[in-house]
């Protein structure tokens, strides 16, 4: 392992952050809650999360099944990046959401093949922050189809009110969009919605191959006024229906530091409006941009109504990511409805603990019932389920079988469905799931799943703590995946900052 300890960049946080205090007059411990603390500003942010409350764990003999929708947001990471690169050492637990920290990476998943739409694998490991317990990963991957073989029907529903003056607002939300427009095909259609004291349509269904005029739209914009984001919502729908294309991927994108304070601005009265727009086969996805007034919970909450994802673009580089290279995981859907269903064998497993989905689980009634409204998949996207369970003295014993593993989904149009038909798919995890020696990929999972319960401050996090989880980060090669190598630096990160601020305690 790589010596840790006090480096230049410790000295000079902590440096900067005695500054910090002596000049806002402040205690030295960052405060808890729903305001963040930036340590080196002494700035608070007015952000909004869904409060999370994590997952017990559960007697196996008194409560076998678990069921969940399936979520593949992957904002957590980003945003929790964005904190920790601008120097937060404490902010809102809440912004942690370990299943979208594990989402964002990319996986080696068993691909769907016989015209399958999804596959499922699994694995079974030693927990590395628990000797008591072991990890029980799901992995979910979605067949990939090319965006260029998808017709698209697109309407930018940006968001142009006075709080997106900031350069990682606006601006980012040009830059982001007009990456995107490189991206159409000639045939695509393209129209554009602002919206701040009111609406305005800028651009009107302008075909994929006219880029220049959609450029040229997308760098006018201008931020200024209030946020009526509810009729910007309505208009953009309505472009939407105008120029509809049957069999294709119809779509509302919102950009957004999420503040909507004209109109309807509560969160139930936006719910139903976008799910009843939704009914019309026009998906909503939403991407939060900026710092200091991202309401995490109403994008979220927006997405989910509209059968769509949320993410967050905290750089030029992540939005080449999301909207470029990972453009069909983003914006075409191939399954919609996904819920999960897991039943544990009480004879080898005494007790277990759903990582993350706190606000995704539902009822055995609603994982029956084919009408419930789930989560979407994108093209080629790779999901992770993570359970924290103990097994009994016969777990591992030979033709053991842990947990049974069903899926139910509906196929979209993209993949030749009709979205409405309801399909499932099984798995069931045995002892020979076990590895007593982790792969590396089981060993990049558990890290994320451990720094997510180091910044959550878990009552589940055992014995983790960063230089072990730095330790096992350094034993892993990322020279072919730079979203993982991003990862360890991230957390290094975190730990100088950590360091930093253990040591200005001691002044």
């Amino acid at each position: 392992m790589k010596k840790r300890g006090i480096t230049t960049f410790s000295l000079i946080l902590c440096v900067a952050l005695l500054l910090s205090f002596a000049s806002c007059g402040m205690a030295s411990s960052a405060p808890m809650g729903n305001a963040a603390y930036d340590s080196i500003s002494g700035e608070y942010s007015d952000e909004s999360y869904t409060e999370i409350v994590e997952n017990p764990y559960v007697n196996t003999m008194e409560m076998p099944d678990s069921y969940f929708s399936i979520d593949v947001n992957s904002a957590s990471y980003p945003n929790i990046r964005r904190y920790i690169n601008n120097n937060y050492i404490h902010f809102d637990k809440d912004a942690v959401r370990i299943e979208e920290m594990l989402n964002y990476f990319d996986y080696d998943y068993k691909t769907p093949d016989d015209g399958s739409v999804l596959a499922l694998t699994s694995s079974v490991f030693d927990t590395p922050y628990n000797e008591n317990t072991k990890l029980l990963t799901i992995g979910l991957a979605a067949e990939e189809i090319e965006f260029q073989d998808i017709e698209n029907n697109l309407v930018f529903l940006i968001d142009v009110s006075g709080s997106m003056r900031s350069s990682n607002k606006l601006p980012l939300v040009q830059q982001a969009f007009s990456l995107l427009t490189e991206n159409l095909n000639p045939n695509d259609r393209v129209s554009i919605v602002t919206y701040a004291g009111s609406d305005k349509i800028v651009l009107k269904g302008a075909y994929g191959h006219e880029k220049e005029k959609i450029l040229d739209a997308i760098n006018s914009l201008e931020a200024s006024g209030s946020t009526a984001g509810s009729f910007g919502i309505l208009t953009a729908y309505s472009l939407a229906s105008k120029y509809f294309i049957q069999g294709g991927n119809n779509r509302v994108i919102l950009a957004t530091d999420g503040d909507f304070n004209v109109g309807i601005t509560g969160i139930g009265g936006l719910e139903g409006l976008i799910s009843r727009k939704a009914e019309s086969g026009v998906y909503f996805s939403v991407f939060g941009f900026g710092t200091g007034n991202i309401k995490a919970d109403k994008m979220e909450a927006l997405a989910l109504k509209g059968n769509g994802t949320w993410g967050y673009i905290d750089s030029i580089k992540e939005a080449e990511r999301q909207l470029v290279k990972q453009i069909g995981a983003t914006l075409v859907t191939v399954a919609k409805d996904v819920k999960a269903g897991i039943t544990f064998d009480p004879e080898y497993v005494e007790s277990y603990r759903l990582v993350g989905y706190e606000n995704k689980q539902l009822t055995q009634d609603e994982f029956e019932d084919s009408n419930t409204d789930a989560g979407e998949i994108g093209s080629g996207f790779k999901l992770t389920v993570v359970y924290e369970v103990v097994l009994t003295e016969k777990g591992l014993d030979a033709g053991a079988t842990l947990a049974d593993v069903i899926i139910k989904y509906k196929p979209t149009e993209n993949v030749g469905g009709d979205a409405q038909t309801e399909e499932q798919l099984t798995l069931s995890i045995g002892s020979d799931s076990y590895h007593s020696e982790p792969s590396a990929q089981d060993k990049f999972i558990s890290s994320v799943v451990e720094f997510g319960l180091i910044l959550r401050e878990s009552a589940y996090k055992g014995n983790a703590n960063l230089e072990a989880l730095i330790e096992r980060l350094d034993s892993l090669d990322f020279a072919n995946d730079e979203d993982k190598a991003d990862f360890r630096e991230t957390v290094e990160k975190y730990y100088e900052l950590w360091i930093a601020y253990q040591n200005l305690n001691k002044q």
